[in-house]
């Protein structure tokens, strides 16, 4: 079991579709929520931001912990997730490409055998390294599309 080609690059790449995304679209329609109670794009880029420092934490409690548990994380509960929601996009996209130089930097410096370290998830269970990293990736392309509905949504 080895970073795959395809997961590899996604983690390498999928976050710089946040800037296609938004790109020529204005604060308002970046911050507009679309349901009271709901996030707005500008939320969810932060939401992103603060997952990836979450994801890091987790991989290496998996690391250092035999089959650590985990809850299920929940942005709205997350004190730190307020500092976040309180920067501009620029900022936020700084911080994304950062850590994610972070994240892809630790996952491709595993072993096979770290890669196979397990944590467990509330609602998916038992999880390799590895199966966390998918998860990562296809949880940002969820909140990519909300993104892109978002702000392709009508007035």
């Amino acid at each position: 079991m080895s970073l795959y080609i395809s997961l590899s690059e996604r983690l390498k790449t999928q976050h710089f579709t946040i800037k296609q995304l938004v790109s020529g679209i204005n604060v308002d329609k970046l911050t507009a929520s679309s349901a009271p109670g709901k996030w707005s794009a500008l939320d969810n880029i932060a939401h992103l931001t603060r997952y990836q420092k979450i994801f890091t934490d987790r991989v290496h409690r998996i690391l250092d912990e035999d089959t650590p548990v985990f809850d299920r994380y929940n942005g709205d509960l997350d004190v730190e997730f307020t500092s976040f929601r309180s920067m501009n996009l620029a900022q936020l996209l700084d911080i994304i490409s950062a850590d994610r130089v972070i994240i892809t930097d630790l996952l491709s410096g595993l072993s096979e055998a770290e890669l196979c370290r397990i944590g467990v998830h509330p609602k998916y269970g038992r999880l390799t390294i590895l199966k966390w990293a998918e998860f990562f990736v296809l949880h940002e392309a969820h909140h990519l599309f909300t993104i892109f509905q978002l702000v392709n949504g009508s007035e």
